[in-house]
């Protein structure tokens, strides 16, 4: 009766090798959803730490490269710190036990650049730095990644030129801190997803938040595609990316109305687990009658996660069920629609609104 989206072969681990840049120039994703979509991509220690290191390099500008140095597992084993990511340095710094400055709670720049560093290591040690170069760097920002008071490391930001304005210094100390609580929850797959899933909710609000009246909509239409799905027997990981869909579904209105939907599907374009998602992004506004954009795709040529974000957003939009049954058959798969009308009102969680975490928790199911 419907058609389930075909299996995606799995995806490499590594980066997406297809910049960014290959996109249209009105079709770049901004920065925050470059950013989400670079994390959500890598849900990695050392992916999300590369990503966070390029994305404070670009803060400080000019030729700024760094590393990562880990605190977390080298004091559970007494020894020293560990370099878990760099950017701009060779990959083989990766692994290298380096005692360092780490223990502060605020930025701090060293106006000597790494000769602090230096100092704190021994020859073999100083050795490879200077082989990955770290002995260029004039001046060093050592940025404390903090999660609830908890001292998880550090971001080392080099600049071989120029100086460290005190904007920029804010500004990679607010970077580190929005960061800082992905790096905790790794041993745990379910709350890696769930952290995605809250970042996710963070960057919509801040897209929605340019419209009052559409504050909310993207987690009642994930909500409701959610509900859509299950009754349709979709397995736990399909559920998973359709919420994804319904959350992030009006996110190229960064970019302004026009084009939405092609904008939005184009900042997943390097999250390979989210292909469904991405292509029900792309064609949510086809319509059952072919009349839709932008492929004028009609009937079930329209992808079926497209078609169940088609019916929730409607549902959200217009509210009365009446209304949205006479679309059926219209812009939407009636079959669809009849399933949403039988669906049961679902209560808010005792405490919550309806749109609030415990809705979302009670969607990841």
């Amino acid at each position: 009766m419907f058609r389930r989206p075909r299996p995606q072969s799995p995806a490499p681990s590594g980066p997406d090798p297809r910049p960014s840049a290959a996109l249209p120039v009105e079709d770049q994703p901004s920065d925050s959803a470059q950013v989400l979509a670079d994390l959500l991509a890598r849900p990695n220690t050392r992916g999300v730490l590369e990503a966070a290191l390029a994305h404070a390099c670009g803060l400080l500008g000019g030729e700024a490269r760094g590393y990562a140095v880990l605190r977390r597992a080298a004091q559970d084993r007494g020894g020293p710190d560990r370099v878990a990511a760099a950017s701009g340095y060779p990959k083989s710094l990766v692994g290298t036990l380096l005692a360092g400055p780490w223990s502060g709670t605020r930025p701090r720049l060293l106006e000597a650049g790494s000769r602090e560093v230096y100092a704190l290591n021994p020859p073999e040690v100083q050795a490879a730095l200077d082989e990955a170069g770290l002995r260029d760097a004039a001046v060093t920002l050592v940025v404390p990644l903090l999660d609830r008071g908890r001292s998880l490391g550090v971001l080392v930001l080099d600049r071989t030129r120029g100086s460290v304005t005190p904007e920029q210094q804010e500004a990679a100390a607010r970077w580190a801190g929005a960061v800082a609580p992905l790096l905790g929850v790794f041993e745990s797959r379910d709350e890696w997803r769930q952290t995605a899933r809250h970042i996710a909710a963070a960057v919509v609000e801040a897209v929605e938040s340019q419209e009052f009246d559409a504050l909310g909509h993207g987690q009642a239409v994930a909500d409701t595609a959610v509900r859509l799905g299950r009754a349709l027997g979709l397995s736990g990981r399909e559920l998973e990316e359709l919420w994804y869909a319904g959350a992030l579904h009006d996110l190229g209105k960064i970019h302004g109305e026009t084009g939405h939907a092609e904008v939005g599907a184009n900042f997943l374009h390097s999250v390979p687990h989210l292909a469904q998602a991405q292509k029900a992004i792309r064609h949510h506004h086809e319509r059952w009658d072919g009349a839709g954009q932008p492929g004028g795709l009609e009937g079930e040529s329209i992808p079926l996660y497209a078609r169940i974000l088609a019916v929730a957003n409607a549902s959200v939009r217009l509210g009365d069920p009446e209304r949205v049954q006479a679309e059926a058959g219209r812009s939407l798969d009636a079959r669809l629609v009849e399933l949403l009308l039988k669906l049961p009102p679902e209560p808010a969680p005792v405490g919550e609104a309806a749109g609030g975490p415990g809705a979302a928790r009670a969607s990841a199911d």
